[in-house]
């Protein structure tokens, strides 16, 4: 059986308030996913066996959220070359510098697209595996047209005390 097209894949449990939104601008947006824990550290063979069967089982995009050394993107990465956009998840230690510094830095010829720290990330990593899927996706290209315009018209044109 055929996976959806977007695997949101994260290191623990505690990622998940960080990458939820990521699954619900693709909910927005009509596109399927499926998220799962696969942990670079404590699952290495579950994230072996995710990364190397991705692209058979119907993955075309992964989002792969992580935080503190942060090595899950950078992994998966290295063993498929499906596009792979990592989320910096903050941490208590470092704020999420640490985990920043740990998916952007990949050494050339493993590319991990690295979004910003936090819920930012998560958010554009998820319009960014739509637009990717939209390039072969007539719908769903006109889905994220509209949501674009629905960002622009909700933005005030004045500024108002009331909040």
């Amino acid at each position: 059986m055929l996976k959806p097209p977007v695997a949101i894949v994260m290191g623990s449990q505690s990622d998940w308030p960080t990458m939820r939104l990521a699954a619900e601008t693709l909910e927005t947006l009509e596109v399927e996913y499926e998220a799962r824990i696969v942990s670079a550290h404590r699952t290495p063979e579950r994230m072996v066996d995710f990364a190397t069967n991705a692209r058979e089982e119907g993955i075309k995009v992964i989002i792969a959220g992580a935080g503190g050394a942060a090595h899950l993107p950078g992994m998966i990465a290295a063993m498929t070359t499906l596009p792979v956009f990592g989320v910096p998840v903050r941490s208590k230690a470092l704020s999420g510098m640490d985990s920043l510094y740990s998916i952007v830095q990949m050494p050339g010829g493993v590319p991990v697209g690295t979004l910003a720290i936090g819920e930012p990330g998560a958010i554009n990593a998820a319009l960014l595996a739509a637009s990717v899927l939209a390039l072969s996706d007539d719908e769903l290209a006109d889905r994220l047209d509209a949501h674009r315009a629905r960002q622009t018209q909700a933005v005030p044109q004045f500024p108002s005390d009331l909040e």
